[in-house]
């Protein structure tokens, strides 16, 4: 996978996370998964189609994920993850992703975006569309977030 199909997504978090309200932004590492990711947790999906094609997948613990929709509502509490902090957390992967596509069109790379799905609970599997999966571990304010890309050109 080119490098160039990374970047937009890392720049898009660092681009997006400071505006919703937060503060200490990292990439923590980077590293390759097989096609069968699994996680507990919360996990968001957004195809993209376009020039290049595939997904990226968000992905976030259940406390990591009450928290962002914590700060996405100017900070109100949230105890659970409900209907609301559900639709906050898929804006976000909305937004992320719709960010990355901003950045790939200034690459001279034209995609388009689904619309998130959103997944919660135990052992979450999903097979991606190629066999190199990229995943990009970042954080925000310590809550850890994984971006799991896979893009064919």
């Amino acid at each position: 996978m080119d490098v160039k199909y990374i970047n937009p997504f890392v720049q898009a978090f660092f681009s997006v996370m400071p505006q919703l309200g937060f503060n200490e932004i990292k990439k923590d590492s980077i590293c390759l998964k097989d096609d069968n990711l699994t996680n507990t947790g919360v996990v968001m999906t957004v195809g993209i189609v376009g020039e290049v094609k595939g997904n990226v997948v968000y992905c976030t613990d259940l406390n990591g994920s009450r928290k962002i929709a914590s700060v996405m509502m100017m900070g109100m509490p949230v105890e659970e993850f409900d209907e609301m902090a559900q639709s906050a957390v898929s804006e976000l992967a909305n937004m992320l992703t719709a960010n990355a596509a901003t950045f790939f069109s200034e690459i001279g790379i034209m995609v388009d975006i689904s619309t998130p799905t959103l997944l919660y609970g135990n052992n979450i599997s999903i097979k991606m569309g190629s066999s190199q999966v990229l995943c990009v571990k970042l954080s925000a304010d310590g809550i850890p977030f994984e971006v799991n890309i896979s893009i064919e050109g």
